[in-house]
């Protein structure tokens, strides 16, 4: 679950960070200005991506967790 979580988040994060490289150039071309906006999505970009780097630790502890105590049976 964490790590369908980490994904949907990590795609959330590129698709603003490619709406930071789109807004500059729309702006630009209507003579508006961007700034405000581009600070506004590089905030919301960076923490997309760090929740989601957040949830793929805690997926990635969690498995190295249930690892540590699976014991293999032994064949004789």
């Amino acid at each position: 679950m964490l790590l369908n979580k980490a994904i949907v988040l990590s795609t959330i994060s590129a698709i603003v960070t490619s709406l930071l490289v789109i807004l500059p150039f729309v702006c630009t071309f209507f003579q508006f200005r961007h700034e405000y906006g581009v600070a506004l999505l590089f905030v919301i970009a960076l923490s997309f991506f760090t929740l989601s780097l957040v949830d793929l630790v805690r997926e990635v502890r969690l498995s190295l967790h249930d690892l540590s105590h699976y014991k293999p049976s032994r064949i004789p």
